[in-house]
């Protein structure tokens, strides 16, 4: 089994910039890709942001600029510096680990997310 917990979340203004952290404990695979997904009500969840063991790094157009992801392998931790925040980037911020396989099938599994909320 694996856990994954988020922590950081909270109220900040418009432009201002929030931290959040992850990390991830259990059966743990070598080949993994750790990342940030987020959802608002009435709405399907979103990527945000991904990170993989080479620290290659993908951003979702709207994290671009103003989100750095980041991570500490070590500690299975995964971490999004986010920056020049917006109204809109209210949401309900989920930490995701994914397990490959050598077959390329995967595992996705989910912290139990982080309200984010981003006032006028």
């Amino acid at each position: 089994q694996v856990q994954v917990v988020e922590s950081g979340g909270g109220l900040v203004q418009a432009g201002g910039s929030l931290r959040l952290s992850c990390a991830a404990s259990g059966n743990i695979f070598s080949n993994n890709v750790m990342g940030w997904y987020r959802q608002t009500p009435g709405k399907q969840r979103e990527f945000v942001a991904s990170i993989g063991n080479a620290d290659d790094t993908n951003y979702a157009d709207s994290a671009k600029g103003r989100f750095t992801i980041s991570r500490d392998t070590a500690k299975n931790a995964v971490y999004l510096q986010m920056s020049s925040l917006k109204p809109d980037d209210t949401a309900v911020y989920y930490c995701n680990l994914r397990n490959y396989y050598r077959s390329g099938f995967y595992i996705d599994y989910w912290g139990q997310g982080t309200q984010v909320t981003v006032s006028s």
